[in-house]
């Protein structure tokens, strides 16, 4: 896990509520699709860290219903960042759906 801060990895990442932990999730979409055209280390950085991030949630045990959900949101972030050629996916929507998690996890707070 190149990207990921290592307290995230270390069992932090577990003790976030799900709206939280998609909302980081988001945080990175935001970052790809912001430098995506613009400068692509960056956005494939942020794109990088968003998977190890959807990773950590996938792998978490208190989303064990979700993962097909969760699952198929990283299927379709990868879609997005290779064109969106299977599904048509594109990260300025996926930067959209997360957005949601923000403002929830925001008004959590």
């Amino acid at each position: 896990m190149g990207y990921v801060h290592a307290n995230l990895a270390a069992g932090r990442w577990q003790t976030l509520p799900l709206v939280e932990q998609l909302a980081n999730v988001g945080s990175d979409v935001a970052r790809a699709s912001r430098w995506q055209g613009k400068d692509p280390e960056r956005c494939e950085q942020a794109f990088l860290r968003a998977l190890e991030l959807l990773d950590l949630t996938i792998g978490d045990a208190r989303w064990k219903g979700r993962r097909k959900e969760l699952a198929r949101a990283r299927e379709l972030l990868c879609d997005a960042m290779f064109g969106g050629t299977a599904y048509g996916s594109d990260l300025a929507s996926l930067d959209r759906y997360f957005l949601y998690f923000a403002v929830a996890a925001r008004a959590g707070r």
